[in-house]
């Protein structure tokens, strides 16, 4: 009865991962907990961004650029908020605008990258199947491939000094 109700398990394996990460990357493990904390709020950026996408490129005809363009402002406003709120809690002491300026010139670098991606890709997935099946796939491995940048350049700059 007590291993069916073992609340530690998660525990033990969110500690467990960390410290995997922590000695494969050589972050320490409070940073392995921001970056997968990061990752969360990109997978539900992820999900906004998509929704918005769709809802753009289906419901309003939108052509993909454009289209593309609100789904990522949208997870990217969705993004620092929960980021500023939980990832980085330590950062609402700094100004909020200087913040916001900064992540937002990060993310529209990280915009170029996923247009580039997402357009040169959909193509190539039109090949094996339909819209929106194929920009949505592009998609996915755009948002993959953003999420080092953002990360990395937003705690380099934005999140600077942050312990």
């Amino acid at each position: 009865m007590s291993q069916m109700l073992n609340t530690e398990a998660p525990t033990v394996f969110w500690r467990r991962l960390r410290q995997r990460i922590s000695l494969t990357t050589g972050m320490s493990p409070k940073e392995v907990s921001r970056f997968i904390k990061f990752a969360i709020v990109g997978a539900i950026g992820m999900v906004v961004d998509l929704t918005t996408l769709t809802i753009s490129r289906e419901l309003l005809g939108l052509p993909l650029s454009i289209a593309i363009a609100i789904g990522f402002t949208v997870a990217v406003i969705n993004n620092f908020t929960w980021n500023r709120l939980w990832t980085f809690p330590e950062s609402r002491q700094s100004p909020i605008a200087r913040q916001l300026a900064q992540f937002t010139i990060v993310n529209i670098i990280g915009l170029g990258i996923n247009e580039v991606i997402v357009l040169g890709l959909h193509p190539v997935f039109l090949l094996a199947t339909d819209d929106p099946i194929a920009y949505l796939a592009a998609k996915v491995i755009a948002i993959g491939v953003v999420l080092f940048w953002n990360y990395f350049a937003n705690r380099i700059w934005t999140y600077k000094g942050i312990k």
